[in-house]
Parts: structure tokens; sequence; C-alpha cells
């Protein structure tokens, strides 16, 4: 056996540890969700398949599943857009102007997000108090696209500095200004890793817990990791099937969401739409 082969299945037996060190988590959790008792692992316990748990987590008025649902939706489309919306600027900036001390602010920027998020739960909630904004999406979008402002700024500016600088030159020749230049020749050109940067927006304010939890208290704009997180037995027990099922669907939106961009994020991330 030649070195190169055993590489190669040295390389395809450590992917197939990893892969099952990532997928035997949501085998368990679908186990779960999909048999009559949470103790499916016991060499004693008669398992069957059963769709009562999720049947459960979906019609049960009190537990609000499909409203958390919709509010997590809500709640991290809006962050993905205003992150975008803000650091797209924000990196032609960096990117194309001649700004003093530019890596230095870009540091700055990026530091912001390595604070704990616990350090700030008080002054927020008091914030939030004060503005009358406890229970309403605004209380979440907020925080949320302020926090992963810092990251959507860092990898744009990666891909726009790809972004050969004779494209928006030349719109300036004609007429266009700074933001029409922006908008009409970087962004069209910049979309796959503008893309990436809302997916990846997305999926941390989808799975954001310690904000929703302190600025939720009931259904209006509670989303689902907290809902889940409160759910109870009718006996004050841990349901532990209906956990596994509501994480279960929690997951679908994120992963629909990744096979159908599947090939626009992988782009983003990895390579420009143009180089210099």
């Amino acid at each position: 056996m030649s070195g190169e082969r055993r590489i190669r299945i040295l390389y395809a037996l450590g992917a197939a540890a990893m892969a099952a060190f990532c997928l035997l988590p949501v085998a368990y959790m679908l186990l779960v969700a999909a048999s009559s008792r949470p103790d499916v692992l016991s060499a004693r316990v008669e398992v069957r398949l059963t769709a009562a748990h999720f049947l459960a987590v979906l019609e049960t008025g009190s537990l609000h599943f499909p409203e958390y649902v919709v509010n997590s939706i809500a709640v991290s489309g809006l962050s993905a857009v205003l992150a975008v919306a803000l650091a797209a600027p924000a990196a032609y900036a960096l990117t194309r102007l001649e700004l003093p001390g530019r890596m230095p602010i870009l540091f700055l920027v990026l530091s912001v997000s390595m604070f704990p998020p616990v350090s700030l739960v008080s002054y927020l909630f008091r914030m939030m108090s004060a503005l009358r904004w406890i229970n309403t999406y605004a209380a979440l979008v907020l925080p949320y696209t302020a926090w992963v402002l810092p990251l959507s700024l860092w990898i744009l500016v990666g891909y726009f500095s790809r972004i050969p600088r004779d494209l928006d030159r030349a719109a300036l020749l004609d007429g266009c200004g700074r933001f029409a230049a922006l908008w009409k020749v970087m962004v069209p050109v910049a979309a796959p890793g503008i893309f990436s940067t809302a997916i990846l927006a997305f999926i941390f304010a989808f799975n954001e817990f310690l904000f929703a939890l302190l600025l939720t208290t009931n259904q209006n704009a509670r989303t689902i990791p907290v809902g889940i997180a409160l759910f109870e037995g009718l006996h004050g027990e841990i349901p532990w099937g209906m956990i596994m099922a509501a994480a279960t669907l929690a997951v679908v939106p994120v992963v629909l969401l990744a096979l159908a961009f599947q090939r626009r994020i992988v782009a983003g991330l990895t390579e420009g739409a143009v180089r210099e």
C-alpha cells in the first residue's frame, strides 16, 4: 500500500470519526423524540416508535411552540438583515476609503464581541425596561444585531478587499456616488459573501438563549431555545420526549436553510466573486 493511499485512508477514517461524533447526539435526540420512553438505551425497556411527542408539541396550546417558531424566524431574520445592512457600508468604507487607523478601528470593533454576554445582561435589562421593550421583537433584534455586527464586518472586510478597485473606480468615473457604487456595483459582486454573512447572523440569533431568557417573559417574543427550556410535564417532571421532539423541529428551519443555499454559503466563505 502506497503512502499516499494510507494518508487518504487516515483522512477518511478521521472524517468518519468526526461525522459520528457530531451525528450521534442528533441520532439520540431523534430516537428519544420518536420513542415511547426516554430511557431508550436501557436493555430492559421495550421501545415503541411513536409520533405522540411531536403531536403534543405542535398541538398543546399551553406550550406555544408554533408561536416560538414564528418569533425565532422573525427575530433572526430581522437581526441578519440589519447586521448585513450596517456591516456592508462599514466594510466598504474600511476597504475603499483612505481612513487613518483602519486596522485599529477594525480590531476595536471586533474586540466588542469578546466581552461575555453575561456581563451585559443587567444593563441591557434596565435599558429595555426603561424603553418598555420587554417582550417585544426590538428587545431581541437590537442586541442580536449589535452582537453579530463585529463578525459580519470582519467577514465582509475580508471579502470586499478581494474585489478589484477598478470596479468601483469605473462606477465613480461614470458619475456614481459612493453609496451608488456600493449598492449597484459592490453589493452584486459581493453577493455570495454577503449571503454567507447573513446566514451566520441568522444562525447565531436563532440559537441565542441568554438574552432571550432575560428579555422575554411570555410567548409574545419568546424564542425556541427559551421555550424548550421552560417545558414542564403535567406533574412537574422533565418531559424529555417532548423536549427532544421540539429540539428536532427547531433544527428543521436551519437545516433547510443550509441545504437550500449550501453552494452560496461555501462560495461566500471560501472564494470571492472576483480576485485581484
